[in-house]
């Protein structure tokens, strides 16, 4: 069973961005953001322990122009092993 993205939520006028996910296992996390160059912007979630469960978090896009970025979700077992990894393009607007 893999990790998933259940949705993403955009509220434009506040310029957050709610990544909501589901984890079927406990392991490490990441959660990076990237811009349409492939450079990293922000990390929200850095090889956090996370349990089994739904989570969602927030992206606050405060300081970075309008336009495509991605964001990269991936879970690795405790002892290492790659569990799941998603990329997902979001549109970011002013």
């Amino acid at each position: 069973i893999y990790g998933q993205v259940i949705s993403e939520i955009l509220n434009s006028s506040i310029t957050i961005y709610s990544i909501n996910f589901s984890l079927p296992k406990e392991g490490k996390v990441n959660l990076i953001i990237y811009d349409i160059l492939g450079r990293e912007v922000r990390r929200l979630l850095n090889n956090e322990f996370k349990t089994a469960g739904i989570y969602s978090m927030d992206f606050n896009g405060v300081g970075l122009s309008s336009g495509v970025y991605f964001y990269k979700l991936s879970s690795e077992t405790l002892s290492g092993g790659k569990e799941f990894s998603v990329t997902k393009r979001m549109v970011l607007l002013k």
